[in-house]
């Protein structure tokens, strides 16, 4: 390990950040990443990658917050090579900081959609994951709601569970109906959605669905992922929630179901700077996209890629075409209109 990183790993108790070093490297070269991806299938991606080149992996793990203020505060003398982090929000507070550089792959450029990565190549969607609309199949029948704008619909009040307005899933799904419709509409919705509510914003996305199952609500907002691991559970509680909900992917007569990404770039601060374009190259590749992808019940992004089949049995569905990058650009107005609207 180099000095660096020993002085880097003997600080990092503050703010949830842990350390993963792997062995030495047997190459000349190695390559320091920070993640706030937390998923134990991503350690196969790690060893596969080096197994391929012989580049070792050492791994910075923390929220995506505490690891850009981290590489805020090491500035150019950051031993990070490469940032991986989950939502849109993430990646364009990172690059606010002016933390990445604008990176040239054509295999890149190949392999992830337009509306995926940044224009100018300063970070690339990994996976992806949509936002959905869950009800309880007891209170609420198929087709009786069919888009987000239908979560402000009165005849809803005192039935929608949803996180807090800080939460980036939220902060990126208003950055949506903003880039389609314009801030006094999706003022309108954030204000009708509030006017909804069946308790205060509690929670993670898991909480919304069990809430839901449970009778607490009748209608509520999760990533997909949520649901297909509740799914696809050992605990025979968690598959009677999932048996409990209907799905909804919302606006297919319309704009589209907006979903949103994992992605990483080449940090400004990077020392290897070869060696980490081949890595996120590797992470579009078709075998890590599936390990990658499937070890959070995610889809690729790569087309071609087959989905996992629990996810893939929920059905195909109709993207929302805004470009991903314009949902960052559009979160501090997001929060502002949330704050108006009196989203706890």
């Amino acid at each position: 390990m180099t000095r660096s990183l020993r002085t880097l790993a003997m600080t990092l108790g503050l703010a949830g950040i842990t350390m993963a070093i792997s062995a030495p490297a047997r190459s000349a070269e190695a390559l320091n990443i920070y993640t706030s991806r937390h998923y134990q299938t991503d350690e196969t991606l790690y060893r596969d990658f080096t197994a391929q080149t012989g580049i070792e992996i050492n791994r910075i793990e923390g929220k995506g917050n505490a690891l850009i203020e981290r590489l805020k505060s090491e500035g150019a003398n950051s031993p990070a090579d490469v940032l991986i982090t989950v939502d849109v929000a993430m990646l364009w507070r990172a690059d606010q900081a002016k933390l990445f550089k604008e990176t040239s792959s054509s295999i890149l450029e190949q392999r992830v959609p337009e509306i995926l990565r940044h224009p100018k190549g300063r970070w690339f969607g990994l996976s992806k994951r949509a936002r959905l609309i869950f009800y309880n199949k007891d209170e609420i029948g198929p087709g009786d709601i069919v888009s987000y704008e239908d979560l402000a619909d009165p005849k809803w009040r005192g039935k929608v569970c949803i996180r807090s307005s800080g939460n980036v899933y939220n902060l990126s799904l208003l950055g949506s109906i903003i880039a389609s419709r314009g801030e006094a509409a999706a003022q309108a919705w954030a204000k009708g959605v509030v006017a909804n509510f069946a308790r205060d914003p509690q929670g993670g996305d898991t909480d919304q669905l069990r809430a839901t199952a449970a009778g607490q609500c009748a209608v509520s907002v999760a990533n997909s992922y949520y649901y297909v691991r509740l799914l696809s559970s050992a605990k025979e509680s968690d598959r009677k929630v999932a048996a409990s909900l209907g799905i909804v992917f919302p606006n297919q007569d319309g704009r589209g179901t907006h979903v949103n990404i994992s992605g990483a770039g080449v940090l400004a601060s990077a020392k290897h700077g070869a060696a980490a374009i081949r890595f996120i190259e590797y992470l579009t590749s078709e075998a890590a996209q599936r390990i990658f992808a499937d070890g959070n019940n995610e889809y690729p992004v790569v087309e071609g890629v087959a989905t996992k089949p629990e996810l893939a049995a929920l059905g195909g569905f109709k993207q929302d075409t805004v470009s991903i990058s314009s949902l960052g650009e559009n979160q501090p107005l997001a929060q502002r209109i949330f704050d108006r609207a009196g989203w706890k």
